[in-house]
């Protein structure tokens, strides 16, 4: 078994390719996933959900299948604000055939932009937890938590390098939870040992959601950083080409005479109209969960799943506390799923149903990757077959 030691993930959050660093990046929280099973059994631990959540995140950094869903969705030849476009070209005397050039306009000026905004912003999220957290993990193992015999003062040791204060700056809720992980590995309470596992979970999912909270909202707002003005030239330039003389002189005439307010304002229409879509389209393709063999969570629905016995009554007080605080449904997965996954405290909401239904679903320990996959990533190389 590997356990990855802290300078490999700072090598690995070094690696420049996306890609590249995403694969690396979810086969290490595999391989520290499966450290902490060998010592806890088959229970969740933050790298457990950590794996298959960048798994998904894989997906959007590579962009598959996002250009295509969105493009499908979009159905430009049926909004009406692009209709009220052409209408006004053909008042304008604008020749038919540029019209079809507006597909085109909107599909590399402003939906290729957007793709590659959302892609840059996973990716930074991806990394930015992982550089922390898989490191502080690494750091554990690395400090001999692996042993038989609780360490006081080795925990102290350990916990006196994390910062205190609360998120995004603070590492208080990563302090308690691996304090919470190391007491649970030697509770000989069942119960309170499962209790004490969640807990760590849930304080890491804390933590780190609110660490990631810009690089999400950053995601699901992408549709809203593009350059409208950049399209505007764009569309008015394919219609009034630059290179044509008189095209230019003819849309001066025209804006002088104010004819061109009402493509104006139509532009405006349709890019509003676009990012209204495309940030529901958005949330859909990035509220999804793929957890191993093929179960697709979407996370914008209610999970579909019981809690697991053990976890069924909860009687750790500090469990407790934490779930008062971020469960506004208490031992219900009613409204469990998120309406805004850029909304904190109801993305926090979901996880914290997520945690306790599959914290001891066996489905969760099956390998992220091939063996011919783990070595063609760890040579720097983009695998074959699916990923």
């Amino acid at each position: 078994m590997h356990i990855p030691s802290p300078d490999e993930v700072r090598a690995i959050a070094a690696i420049s390719d996306a890609t590249i660093r995403n694969l690396r990046i979810t086969q290490c929280y595999c391989e520290l996933s499966t450290a902490f099973v060998s010592r806890t059994g088959l229970v969740a631990n933050w790298c457990t959900f950590a794996t298959w959540a960048s798994k998904q995140a894989g997906q959007s950094i590579r962009r598959e299948d996002l250009l295509r869903s969105l493009e499908a969705r979009l159905n430009l030849g049926q909004i009406e604000e692009l209709k009220l476009i052409w209408r006004i070209a053909r008042e304008l005397g604008i020749d038919g055939a540029l019209q079809q050039k507006l597909p085109g306009i909107i599909h590399n000026t402003w939906l290729a932009g957007i793709i590659d905004a959302t892609s840059e912003a996973v990716a930074q999220g991806n990394r930015k937890v992982f550089e922390e957290i898989g490191w502080e993990f690494a750091r554990f193992f690395d400090a001999g938590f692996g042993d038989n015999a609780f360490d006081q003062q080795r925990l102290n040791a350990f916990c006196a390098a994390l910062r205190p204060g609360n998120p995004p700056d603070g590492q208080q809720y990563l302090k308690q939870a691996f304090t919470h992980y190391h007491q649970a590995f030697f509770e000989e309470d069942a119960q309170l040992r499962t209790e004490l596992q969640l807990l760590a979970n849930l304080e890491i999912g804390f933590h780190e959601q609110t660490r990631l909270q810009p690089e999400i909202a950053a995601s699901l707002n992408a549709a809203f950083t593009i350059d409208k003005e950049l399209v505007r030239k764009k569309i008015i330039d394919a219609f009034f080409p630059p290179d044509s003389r008189m095209a230019r002189i003819r849309l001066a005439y025209l804006k002088i005479t104010g004819k061109t307010s009402r493509l104006d304002v139509a532009i405006d229409l349709l890019m509003t109209r676009l990012q209204s879509i495309v940030r529901e389209q958005l949330t859909a393709h990035l509220m999804t969960l793929t957890i191993p063999p093929d179960l697709h969570l979407s996370l914008g629905k209610d999970l579909n799943k019981s809690y697991p016995a053990a976890l069924l009554h909860l009687s750790c007080t500090d469990l407790t506390a934490l779930l008062s605080k971020i469960d506004p449904t208490p031992d219900s997965l009613a409204q469990s799923g998120a309406i805004d996954w850029a909304d904190l405290p109801d993305r926090m909401h979901f996880i914290a149903e997520l945690f306790r239904c599959y914290h001891l679903d066996p489905a969760l320990y099956t390998d992220a990757f091939t063996p011919q996959q783990i070595q063609s990533m760890k040579a720097g190389k983009l695998p074959e077959g699916r990923l």
